[in-house]
């Protein structure tokens, strides 16, 4: 089970999350982590990488169903949008006492502030995509993109 990350954690976590460049191999690399992952726990999921117009990975795996592709969506508009991961504008919603939806301009059915999507963000350039899990309770989704983010940044310093 994922332990509970405050928003300075949070923050601190997508600080860290900092490619020099991201491509499509980069994407590839990081989809192949998690769908090892998710195999090696047999976890019902489904992996989207993607930048606002273009899906560069896409997996579901056993037991996932289309349900998660919509989460997994929603969760990604969210990262997209508001350039910090799903699980930390949630958390920042909460705090404020506000909610995904009409007082933000948001709409449920495109948004979701749920644990599992994390900006892939370039230095220098800014936010670029969204690595997103969907599938697993709200942290969890998001522990396993930030553990695929973390080799993968590891393995290209």
């Amino acid at each position: 089970m994922a332990t509970a990350l405050s928003i300075k954690d949070l923050e601190q976590q997508e600080a860290d999350l900092v490619f020099k460049t991201f491509d499509e191999d980069t994407a590839i690399m990081i989809g192949m982590a998690l769908v090892e992952a998710g195999k090696a726990n047999k976890a019902p999921i489904v992996i989207d990488i993607r930048t606002p117009d273009r899906t560069l990975f896409h997996a579901a795996l056993a037991g996932s169903a289309p349900d998660n592709d919509q989460w997994a969506l929603r969760k990604s508009n969210f990262a997209l949008r508001m350039h910090c991961s799903s699980m930390l504008g949630g958390r920042r919603l909460k705090e404020a006492g506000k909610t995904v939806g009409p007082e933000l301009g948001l709409d449920l059915i495109t948004y979701a502030a749920h644990g599992g999507s994390v900006p892939i963000r370039v230095a220098g350039v800014g936010v670029i995509g969204a690595i997103t899990v969907s599938g697993l309770a709200s942290a969890e989704d998001h522990s396993m993109v930030v553990a695929a983010m973390t080799a993968v940044l590891e393995t290209l310093r």
